[in-house]
């Protein structure tokens, strides 16, 4: 693919991803043919900032383990009412980097 595109996407989803996948990303988009790219932009990317303000204000019901894939966590979450506020607490601090763990994960699937 060409460079242009690569870092064209790369601008438009980097905030997506955490800082050291962003090489890998490119190093494997660069190898990429043109055809995937269709299927690469059609691939839905959660917004990190939108995970972290949802688990603030829902987190004791699950909704962002929701959101991000983690039904079995989003369970729990909505069984405990958050760990009686404790684990609600904690995934302040934790949904950010799962959610773009799961954005890398939903990319590399589209690149193998």
């Amino acid at each position: 693919m060409e460079a242009s595109k690569v870092d064209m996407y790369l601008m438009t989803a980097g905030k997506h991803f955490e800082s050291h996948q962003i090489g890998f990303l490119r190093e494997k988009l660069l190898a990429l043919d043109d055809s995937k790219f269709v299927q690469l932009q059609s691939v839905s990317l959660k917004d990190p900032t939108i995970l972290l303000i949802v688990s603030i204000l829902g987190g004791q019901l699950g909704i962002d383990r929701f959101l991000v894939g983690d039904t079995g966590l989003g369970i729990g979450k909505l069984l405990t009412c958050g760990g009686l506020g404790i684990w609600a607490l904690v995934d302040w601090f934790l949904i950010m980097g799962r959610t773009r763990e799961v954005n890398f994960q939903n990319v590399q699937r589209v690149l193998m």
